[in-house]
């Protein structure tokens, strides 16, 4: 027997509709706030990852499905979402001066990593990126979307962290300062030391216990960020404060890719353990400009679905009923009720019958597992006479109808 591969899993029965309903949520929102989405390729080029992710993040290090196609170039299974936004952008020259853009996703991302409970290796995302403003208004737009979402699914015990990695200018000082320390504490990882010098910032955003041991009295971003950036983030927490979206500062959140600049933050939930982060996101005005695109600021997040689907409240979905199951014994029965039902589904009505040759006990049996709130019984004595048995399974009530009343039963339900 051949099994799925680890870290790749079927999603089926109750857990596809949780899935449907969710996504279908999602849209909803998406479109509210102004969203149009674009449908992305798993496949890309994996120079795209590679110049927008940054060489020294664990995901372009360790973690990316890469591989030669049979024209021998190189490609990978896309590891997130963002970086084909900007590419499909510049692609298919969408930017204007002057022009606001929103986009959102949905669908597989894959990275090959330790499968925990929440994240697998093919994981799915559903995200948001909003083009052409600078102004922490954009950040408002898409964390207010966040907020209204997650409030909306039933996820309250959830708190939203930020911080401001600063702009290019403003974090070089930053950056030698934070070596500087780094240089001073040898208690790191393998890859931090090694990582420290082409980019101590990904230290901040190391999981190993020594490495975090180390970074807790490491220097704080916030203390060397330019005015311009204050200001920035300050406007921000002004429209959050506005509308009363709770939020916590948290000045070593990085973030594990390197396009980031100014805004970055997450959002985490209780009931997930120590994988609590289920959004984040934040601003990347510099990206399409360095993958050969536009000049064009830009902010966005990603949701986690499957972290998101363990925390939905148990009745996120409705109980599932069937309006009429048909239960008949022969041919003969089966010619008069086949086409009725047939039209009964053609308008919406949803209905069900069991072709088998059981007992009227183990079909009604049937009836009530797939919790139908009516039945029809048709057998030789009714069809002699011309008549059908509609049974209300609510009221265990049952009333004898004629047989031509089969082809308008909906009026009788």
């Amino acid at each position: 027997m051949i099994n799925s591969v680890r870290g790749f899993k079927d999603i089926y029965g109750k857990e596809a509709k949780v899935w449907e309903k969710l996504e279908k949520r999602l849209r909803e929102s998406f479109s509210l706030w102004g969203f149009e989405e674009v449908r992305l390729p798993i496949l890309e080029k994996t120079e795209l990852f590679q110049r927008s992710i940054g060489d020294t993040t664990d995901i372009v290090e360790k973690e990316m499905y890469t591989f030669l196609d049979k024209s021998n170039e190189s490609v990978t299974m896309r590891p997130e979402g963002t970086a084909s936004i900007i590419r499909f952008l510049n692609e298919h020259k969408l930017y204007g001066p002057d022009k606001i853009l929103k986009f959102f996703y949905i669908g597989p991302m894959f990275r090959y990593e330790r499968p925990q409970k929440g994240r697998l290796r093919q994981f799915n995302q559903a995200g948001v990126e909003l083009l052409g403003d600078s102004t922490p208004y954009a950040e408002f737009e898409v964390l207010s979307l966040m907020d209204n979402f997650l409030e909306s699914i039933g996820i309250k015990d959830r708190m939203l962290f930020l911080n401001n990695l600063g702009c290019p200018l403003c974090r070089q000082q930053y950056r030698k300062t934070l070596l500087e320390y780094l240089e001073q504490n040898h208690n790191l990882c393998e890859d931090c030391i090694r990582r420290k010098n082409t980019n101590p910032l990904r230290v901040l955003d190391c999981k190993s216990e020594t490495c975090k041991e180390t970074i807790k009295n490491s220097p704080k971003i916030l203390d060397f960020i330019c005015e311009n950036c204050k200001n920035h983030m300050a406007k921000l927490e002004e429209l959050l404060k506005m509308c009363k979206i709770q939020y916590q500062i948290d000045p070593y959140i990085v973030r594990g890719l390197d396009y980031y600049v100014k805004t970055v933050f997450e959002v985490h939930a209780k009931g997930l353990g120590s994988q609590s982060a289920i959004l984040a996101g934040g601003r990347y005005d510099n990206l399409s400009k360095d993958l050969g695109g536009y000049d064009i600021p830009a902010v966005g997040w990603a949701l986690g679905i499957e972290r998101t689907v363990l925390l939905l409240p148990e009745n996120f979905i409705e109980e599932e009923y069937l309006d009429i199951f048909f239960i008949y014994f022969n041919e003969r029965a089966e010619k008069i009720i086949l086409p009725p039902l047939n039209n009964l589904r053609k308008k919406g009505i949803k209905v069900s019958y069991d072709p088998s040759k059981g007992s009227l006990k183990s079909k009604m049996r049937k009836a009530d597992k797939l919790k139908s709130r009516y039945v029809v019984i048709l057998g030789d004595d009714e069809i002699s006479n011309g008549v059908f048995i509609l049974k209300n399974m609510n009221l265990g009530k049952q009333i004898t109808l004629p047989l031509e009343k089969l082809e308008n039963l909906e009026k009788e339900i």
